[in-house]
């Protein structure tokens, strides 16, 4: 009997191992991450081909060093722009930290981004996917006005879908009201 429940504890832990080794996301030499399909978003008209550097094939975006925030004397280090209430405008803030992308990408060609637009959960799912995507366009403009080419360029919206924080409160939906930029 004893022997039994052991066999069966056993059994459990090995499959929930099993199952978390299958959950861990494709790392290709540790400086990409692989790009899930966005079956919620939309995206621009930019093709596969005219993404990434020369390693990083179609779905793989580079990812440079460091945390979304960043070092917050850095416009560079940080890679997510908030957004008020219902608004796809800029804030002086994220304006100063878009420009600054804007003009690396600009003097490094072979770049690519990914403007991921999100909204906080108030409004409807269609609303809210709307809105980030202005908010993904908001910024595509700016990085096109500066000298970062279109093509360069994919926009994503996710609406509420992947929100950073649960909370019911304005502190929560104002930081899933953002724009999350990456290389």
């Amino acid at each position: 009997m004893m022997m039994r429940r052991f066999g069966t504890i056993v059994m459990v832990l090995l499959l929930g191992v099993a199952i978390s080794g299958c959950a861990a996301s494709k790392k290709k030499g540790g400086s990409s991450v692989e790009v899930e399909d966005a079956t919620i978003g939309s995206t621009t008209d930019s093709t596969a081909s005219g993404l990434g550097a020369d390693d990083t094939t179609a779905g793989e975006i580079i990812v440079v060093e460091g945390d979304s925030q960043g070092d917050l004397d850095d416009p560079l280090g940080q890679r997510v722009v908030y957004f008020d209430f219902d608004s796809a405008n800029l804030t002086p803030e994220a304006q100063r930290i878009v420009e600054a992308h804007a003009q690396y990408l600009a003097s490094n060609p072979g770049m690519a981004v990914v403007l991921e637009g999100h909204a906080d959960e108030r409004g409807t799912r269609e609303y809210n996917l709307a809105l980030g995507e202005r908010r993904a366009n908001s910024v595509s403009q700016i990085f096109q006005s500066l000298g970062v080419p279109a093509d360069a360029i994919r926009t994503i919206s996710y609406g509420e879908e992947r929100p950073v924080s649960m909370g019911q409160d304005e502190g929560a939906w104002s930081l899933n009201r953002r724009v999350e930029i990456l290389y």
